[in-house]
């Protein structure tokens, strides 16, 4: 039982973290010291946090991934735009 709580806990802190890339990442990375960053971070900021609309989730992202041919989506594109582009 106690395995089930801690499990199900994880779980629902991963499903409230925001994705890489977000425009609710950026801003909280925004905040974080650079230090901090891992390379990984840093470079997923650059590109798609230093150029407006470029943010996994932005009004110009979801635009650009709809004119992409939908069988040169990746799996995350996929998943991100069902995410944040279908209302």
């Amino acid at each position: 039982m106690k395995r089930l709580l801690m499990i199900s806990g994880l779980l629902l802190l991963g499903a409230c973290s925001a994705e890489p890339g977000s425009e609710q990442w950026c801003a909280a990375k925004k905040e974080q010291p650079k230090s901090e960053w891992s390379s990984s971070d840093a470079a997923t900021y650059a590109r798609r946090c230093l150029i407006d609309g470029t943010a996994v989730g932005s009004e110009d992202w979801c635009e650009d991934l709809s004119g992409k041919d939908k069988g040169e989506w990746t799996a995350d594109e996929a998943k991100s735009y069902a995410k944040h582009c279908v209302i």
